[in-house]
């Protein structure tokens, strides 16, 4: 690792990992001494493998959380969705996984396609920093988006306030509707959260490396080894840059 590498990813000697824990499909558990296990912390050991570092993961409970630390002598990478909003701060990767969002609605709902959502009237629940949730602020035009802090009182509020829409990542709404008898799940999506690497935009060795490694991890089967090795259903290899 040269001089300069190593000043930006690894000013202490260790590669601090920024870790979402609120992405149920990346973070998949957490072993004995408290580290959350899953793909996103893989992804951050082979990073500092390559290196040639040690690991220290820092743990978020939202990626808003994860991404206002930026700069802040917290983390040297983040492993969050990659938004046009946190890209102000943030360099970011390509997408090393995907994840499809879309939409719940109650039971008798007459919203049949996703193209009917963004109406009057229309109250749509979201967490409101994930990166669905920020996609949802600059997209939508007509409907009232309801923002929570977290996944699950997004859904509380659904339910409690007889919301038109729930917004959401696949794999968690497929629970949310089998606790509503008659909900559905909007065919199709209306985005694929980009899961990607960050680094301070001032670190312009450490993005250029961070990038050509997501690339490599990619087309080396290395990303699908992760994904088949903790089977989060609905994340899938994002398509080479």
């Amino acid at each position: 690792m040269s001089p300069e590498l190593r000043a930006e990813l690894a000013p202490t000697g260790v590669l601090r990992a920024g870790i979402n824990l609120s992405n149920f499909l990346l973070v998949t558990g957490q072993a004995a001494n408290g580290d959350p296990i899953g793909v996103s912390p893989d992804m951050a050991a082979a990073i500092a493998g390559r290196l040639g570092v040690p690991l220290k993961l820092v743990p978020f409970k939202s990626p808003g959380e994860l991404a206002d630390q930026v700069g802040k002598n917290v983390w040297d990478i983040g492993l969050i969705g990659a938004e046009p909003q946190r890209a102000e701060t943030i360099a970011f990767t390509a997408a090393y996984a995907e994840i499809k969002s879309t939409y719940l609605v109650p039971a008798g709902s007459p919203i049949k396609t996703i193209d009917e959502v963004d109406r009057p009237g229309i109250r749509i629940a979201v967490t409101g920093r994930a990166a669905y949730g920020l996609w949802l602020q600059r997209n939508i035009k007509q409907a009232e988006l309801v923002g929570t802090d977290t996944i699950d009182a997004a859904y509380e509020v659904f339910v409690r306030d007889k919301l038109e829409v729930l917004a959401g990542l696949e794999t968690r709404l497929l629970e949310d509707q089998a606790k509503l008898p008659g909900s559905r799940i909007l065919d199709g999506q209306f985005t694929a959260v980009q899961q990607a690497v960050g680094t301070a935009r001032k670190n312009i060795a450490g993005a250029k490396f961070l990038a050509a490694f997501v690339e490599e991890a990619k087309t080396s089967g290395l990303v699908a080894g992760f994904i088949a090795k903790h089977k989060p259903k609905g994340l899938s290899v994002a398509p080479s840059a």
